[in-house]
């Protein structure tokens, strides 16, 4: 008998009334017509013909910084700039009591949103590597529902900000995944390459992955990504090195654009764009017409390489709203880049699932025999629907064990000669 059995669903691929099978935490069959008469199994899920999706995956978040919005002040101009130096404020008051119970009460919102993988950036720059230490405690607690993946992130610049260097080797060797960097905030140009190279050369010592804040600027001339993506094929780290941000590439020169994206894709940089915010930090010093701010991420996408987009901040220092939810996320992405053909609205909707997935080397994510029996069940038909409506998640499961649940979305309706009520499905 089987642990679980999901029947009667539709999977991203527009395939309709499949079953997926679960024993020991893993798929072990995903066919057409798998009923409860064919697959007996311990517990039986009737998906009713609806959206059962892989797991939701934000790869670009700020979990030190989450859930404290109001401390020690708001951010009154909403800007960038403001928002970094109410973090240097925030940080010397900074308890791991209060940062652990924030994240973790962000994990519980993350988790009742079906995003079940978070690529987390976590400030070095702190001599007590506070949050660096609460985090990991965060990971560890966590690990049984949600991958956490951390990055040494050098918020004040690694050549910037004395020891900075040194206080990010020592997170490394506490145990954070990933190699960061923010090139553009250190005080030159040429400081900003060269932390790139120091960085990639030090990812590449140790085998870690490479994610840079890069090029989060409205500076056409911002161009540290070039940088990136050549030290990336010279150090052999195709595939591992992430280049956050790319804002500047939205004011950039077509022609060095079309240079620069070739450069990308041959050291299959892979690309991260965090609509929510971008959208609303960058473009602050235009009159009108004002900027957009995000980076290309069609032209991205048509070159080859792999996007997925991030939440990047939720009710923190630099960003007031949000609830760890990636559709709005990915919708946010849709409108942004205009990307409202069919197959770039799946795009979007594989932005925030599939491609961010392997871009933190998630393989066990995905719905395949073989793979974690880690999944979703939206009240939507397709990938499409569920960006339209942000569906409800009625499910959530982790390893074939379910963690969440949500009751259908319905309004009831009051209305002469019309149906008692309505869930906005077509």
């Amino acid at each position: 008998m089987l642990d679980l059995l999901i029947h009667n669903a539709r999977l991203p691929d527009g395939r309709a009334r499949m079953g997926v099978a679960v024993q020991d935490g893993r798929i072990t069959a995903i066919e057409p017509g798998l009923s409860p008469a064919t697959a007996p199994a311990a517990q039986v899920v009737d998906a009713g013909d609806l959206l059962l999706s892989p797991p939701f995956v934000d790869a670009h978040f700020h979990m030190d910084a989450t859930l404290s919005h109001g401390l020690p002040r708001v951010n009154q101009s909403g800007t960038l700039l403001e928002g970094i130096a109410l973090w240097g404020e925030l940080k010397p008051l900074l308890t791991a009591e209060a940062l652990i119970e924030r994240a973790l009460a962000y994990c519980d919102w993350a988790v009742a949103q079906g995003l079940l993988a978070i690529r987390s950036h976590v400030d070095v720059c702190d001599p007590r590597l506070l949050a660096v230490d609460a985090l990991l405690e965060v990971k560890k607690r966590v690990a049984p529902y949600l991958d956490l993946q951390l990055v040494a992130f050098p918020q004040d610049g690694v050549l910037r900000s004395p020891g900075a260097l040194d206080l990010l080797k020592e997170a490394l060797r506490r145990g954070v995944d990933v190699v960061g960097g923010i090139p553009h905030f250190e005080r030159t140009m040429a400081d900003g390459a060269a932390s790139v190279k120091l960085l990639c050369e030090l990812a590449a010592e140790q085998g870690k992955r490479v994610d840079m804040h890069c090029d989060e600027s409205d500076d056409p001339l911002s161009r540290h990504v070039e940088t990136l993506a050549c030290e990336t094929q010279r150090l052999g780290l195709h595939g591992r090195v992430t280049g956050s941000h790319l804002t500047s590439m939205h004011s950039m020169d077509n022609y060095y654009v079309s240079k620069l994206l070739a450069l990308m894709a041959e050291a299959r940089l892979n690309v991260v764009a965090n609509p929510l915010i971008n959208i609303t930090l960058q473009g602050r010093h235009d009159s009108y017409p004002k900027r957009r701010g995000m980076t290309r991420v069609p032209e991205q996408l048509a070159a080859g390489l792999t996007v997925a987009f991030g939440h990047d901040c939720v009710m923190d220092p630099w960003y007031s709203l949000g609830q760890a939810d990636m559709l709005e996320v990915a919708s946010m992405g849709l409108h942004v880049a205009q990307m409202t053909s069919q197959a770039a609205m799946r795009q979007c909707f594989e932005a925030v699932t599939t491609a961010p997935a392997q871009i933190l080397g998630l393989d066990h994510f995905g719905l395949a025999v073989g793979r974690e029996a880690s999944f979703v069940l939206l009240q939507a038909r397709d990938p499409v629907e569920a960006l339209r409506l942000r569906a409800q998640r009625l499910g959530v499961w982790r390893r074939g064990v379910q963690l969440a649940a949500s009751a259908p979305r319905t309004t009831t309706l009051m209305l002469p000669g019309r149906p008692a009520q309505t869930d906005f499905l077509r």
